[in-house]
């Protein structure tokens, strides 16, 4: 249910880097429901959206480029993986570069405080399934900046995975991940086909940082759990995430320093605020930020938790 507004508002500054010549290439994700939202925003010569398996093939600096990829599929990746990269037409042109472009989990990437590893499910590609004839695999989906090079037996990728990872960060299971963008040199290579990988360089962004502060509510009256709160806004970042763990049971006094409207009386309109009951069964409150209050990704607050992240019930009051 995304309104063309906001469609517009993610897909034109793609329009504008087309518009100086730089072509663009859309893989949608699971987000996305494996299609772009009122994808005619993206309508330009400069960008290819990847709405079904095919290959873009391009001429930069003499140089033949085909990028294949596929939209997210969202049933048993694994074993369909190699229809789909077929439907790609991959094979079916020369190139001197080829790059495979995906949303997808391989064998081996790690997520979460824990860093879980996907090793064999169902949607988890086996990365010895890449053939060779590929540079590399651009790939999105997991969070967390990481090269894949081998397999879980140790073996070496025909293809190394990227993941530049996201480029802020969307969860309290990142708070502590660093984020960025990656930018690769790719090259011809006179003994494998589809080219090499020269040279690669991740590029650190700046990014909100998430901040977490426990509370032992238990008794507490409410001026006190007043002050508490007061004091943990004040020594954020203005431009934190603050999440605020409340333990223990509440009177209605305390629980009423934890309104809304208190948080937003309190908070800098470039902070964001939530709030966890961690004793209390799993119980989620929406409330709208302040005028004019970034909104981080609703998968901040509402995604389904990583493996290992330690995520219990919770309500939140942005």
């Amino acid at each position: 249910r995304v309104p063309p507004s906001l469609a517009y508002q993610a897909l034109e500054p793609l329009r504008r880097v087309a518009d100086q010549g730089v072509p663009v290439l859309v893989v949608p994700g699971n987000h996305e429901r494996s299609r772009i939202p009122h994808a005619r925003f993206a309508a330009h010569p400069g960008i290819h959206v990847f709405h079904e398996p095919g290959t873009r093939r391009l001429v930069i600096r003499g140089r033949r480029l085909a990028l294949s990829g596929f939209p997210y599929e969202r049933g048993g990746v694994r074993e369909g993986f190699g229809a789909l990269l077929s439907a790609t037409g991959w094979r079916e042109g020369e190139a001197d570069i080829s790059l495979l472009c995906v949303h997808h989990c391989f064998e081996g990437a790690t997520v979460g405080p824990s860093s879980f590893t996907f090793r064999d499910g169902p949607d988890v590609i086996r990365a010895g399934d890449v053939p060779g004839g590929f540079a590399a695999v651009l790939a999105g989906h997991v969070h967390r900046h990481q090269v894949l090079t081998r397999d879980l037996s140790g073996r070496r990728l025909d293809a190394p995975v990227f993941y530049p990872g996201s480029v802020e960060r969307t969860a309290f299971a990142e708070k502590d991940e660093t984020k960025g963008y990656l930018v690769l040199e790719v090259a011809e290579d006179g003994i494998r086909s589809g080219g090499t990988v020269v040279d690669w360089q991740f590029r650190e962004l700046p990014a909100r940082p998430m901040v977490v502060h426990e509370v032992g509510g238990e008794g507490l009256e409410g001026p006190r759990m007043h002050e508490i709160v007061r004091r943990a806004i004040a020594d954020a970042p203005p431009d934190a995430v603050l999440r605020l763990r409340i333990g223990g049971r509440m009177g209605p006094d305390a629980r009423r320093a934890l309104s809304a409207q208190r948080l937003r009386s309190l908070a800098p309109a470039t902070m964001n605020v939530e709030v966890v009951f961690v004793d209390e069964p799993r119980r989620i409150r929406r409330r709208s930020p302040r005028a004019g209050a970034p909104r981080p990704s609703p998968g901040a607050f509402f995604d389904s938790p990583l493996p290992g992240s330690g995520h219990t019930g919770r309500s939140a009051a942005r």
